[in-house]
Order: structure tokens, then C-alpha cells, then sequence
């Protein structure tokens, strides 16, 4: 058996949610706290046992190569005033070999990881989207991987959401049951509410194999007017069993303002030197609320 150490991150997407922040700055680059929100996913990755990524992305997408590109003089004035935690974290990136492609045409997610099929050649693969951050004593793709050197076969990241969101996420109909690991009858995407077959929502991690690229080659427009992934991994689930992963850690939506702010502040309350000083400006904030809502 093949092991995992190629991932794809899809980032490509124009971010319209936070216009005009991303009209000249990728999303993926909007920071939470002092990073990026992409290397949050990059050191996932790493930290999973990738050895090789390749981001998918699109036009206007420079500063996310930029980033992740070596900086020697930033290096080196770092290492001579002996800031070495900090260099430290401007390094970390650089235990991965980090591979680019363009996505030339916006026709959707799953499009998108097909872009990417001459460098995953026939091998199994990650992929880990730039709108889920994925906190927890185990790295989120490392517990598929560990779930698809078990099963061998496709393994897709689950959590629970409200009934009431169903209609935002793909959803998976499971048949059979095993601790948190799913056998699945079907996956659907963006079920209308009231029509989702659990509240088990797909949440931006997956572990393929390779096969995965013989239905996107084919696959039909879907909702959204989009090539949707989530069609294609219910054709390969068809041909061969694919199956779902309850994966253990918090998971933050950092693809949406309120999910990004809440993100933010999160991450800023475990941060040593923030948490006491955000948390007397919360403090004073609640108060002056409190008495504006009183007159």
C-alpha cells in the first residue's frame, strides 16, 4: 500500500465575502492574529507527514507564493538580533516542498483538484480546504490517513452540525457504523432543509485515492452551476466503498466574516500576551452595551 504524502490545497477562490479586503489580497492571506490563514493549513499538512503540496490557485494569487518563497534577508536580520522564536515560526513552512498550479478557469471545487492530477500521479492524496481550521492534539488529515491505511479506501472528514445548517455543507446518508468510522450509502450536496439524510456535514479534509480523478474527468456540472467534488466522491462510492471520518478537534469556519472574527477572537484568547488585556476590552465593550440597551 501506497502512503499519503502529497496534498492538495485548493485556492483559487475569488473571496467575495470579504470584498474589498481581497480585491488585491488572496483570502487565504487574511491573517488570524499574526498568520495566514493558509499556513494554519500548510503546517496541518506537515504535521500530518505530507511531504509535498501543491496549492491550487488563481489569478491574483502572487502573495500566497510569495509567502511560502524563502526570505533571506528577513532570515538573516531575524538570526543577528537573535529573535530565533520568530524566525523559528517564519521557518516552519520550510520542512515541505510546496508546488503551484492555476486553476485558469473558476468551475468549482472539485475542478479544482482535478487541476492538480499530473502532480498526485497515481497515488493516494490529502486535501485540505483554506475555509476549515482544524485545531486538536492530532492533525485533523492525520487521522484520515490513519483511517485510510486501515481501510485502504477513501476517507472523507465529518462533524455534526445544526440540523438548521444542513443546507450549507455536503452531508453524508451513513448505512453502517463503527466508533467514527462511517460506512456511506450516499453523499449529498447542499441538501435543501428539511431533506439531509443526517446532520453529518463534510468539513474541508479527505484522503483519496487516486481513482477520484476518473469521475472528475467526467464529472457533470453540478449545484451552483460548479463541478461539485462531492458528486464525484459519490460516483467513486458507487464504484468503490468511500467512507466518513467523525474526526476528533475543533473546527473553525474562517470562510465567512462572523466565522472569521469569532476565529480571531478564539485565537486571540489562547495567546498569552492578548488574552488578558482582549478580555478587559470585552469587558468594557459588554458594559457600554449593557448601558446603551438600559436607556
Amino acid at each position: 500500500m501506497k502512503k499519503v504524502k502529497k496534498a492538495i490545497i485548493p485556492a483559487a477562490g475569488l473571496g467575495t465575502r470579504f470584498l474589498p479586503a481581497t480585491k488585491a489580497m488572496p483570502k487565504e492571506m487574511l491573517p488570524i492574529i499574526n498568520k495566514p490563514t493558509i499556513q494554519y493549513i500548510v503546517e496541518e499538512a506537515i504535521e500530518a507527514g505530507i511531504e509535498d503540496i501543491i496549492i491550487v490557485t488563481g489569478k491574483g494569487k502572487r502573495a500566497i507564493e510569495d509567502h511560502f518563497d524563502n526570505s533571506f534577508e528577513l532570515e538573516e536580520r531575524l538570526l543577528e538580533s537573535g529573535k530565533l522564536k520568530l524566525l523559528e515560526e517564519v521557518l516552519r513552512s520550510a520542512n515541505v516542498d510546496i508546488h503551484y498550479i492555476r486553476q485558469k478557469e473558476p468551475k468549482g471545487l472539485g475542478h479544482a483538484v482535478w487541476c492538480a492530477r499530473r502532480f498526485i500521479g497515481n497515488e493516494p492524496f490529502g486535501v485540505l480546504l483554506g475555509d476549515d481550521i482544524v485545531t486538536g492534539p492530532v492533525p485533523c488529515l492525520r487521522q484520515l490517513i490513519n483511517e485510510y491505511e486501515t481501510t485502504e479506501r477513501s476517507v472523507i472528514g465529518v462533524q455534526q452540525v445544526a440540523d438548521e445548517e444542513t443546507n450549507r455543507y455536503g452531508i453524508i446518508d451513513p448505512s453502517e457504523q463503527n466508533g467514527r468510522l462511517y460506512k456511506v450509502k450516499q453523499f449529498v450536496e447542499k441538501p435543501a432543509l428539511g431533506t439531509a439524510p443526517s446532520n453529518l456535514a463534510i468539513m474541508g479534509r479527505y484522503v483519496f485515492t487516486p481513482q477520484i480523478f476518473d469521475y472528475l474527468e467526467r464529472q457533470e456540472i453540478g449545484a451552483g452551476g460548479e463541478i461539485q467534488l462531492t458528486d464525484a466522491i459519490q460516483k467513486l462510492n458507487e464504484a468503490e466503498s468511500v467512507f466518513a471520518y467523525n474526526f476528533e478537534g475543533t473546527r473553525y469556519d474562517v470562510g465567512e466574516r462572523l466565522g472569521y472574527i469569532l476565529t480571531t477572537l478564539d485565537f486571540a484568547l489562547k495567546t498569552n500576551d492578548l488574552r488578558a488585556p482582549l478580555l478587559q476590552a470585552m469587558a468594557a465593550y459588554l458594559e457600554k452595551e449593557a448601558s446603551i440597551s438600559l436607556k
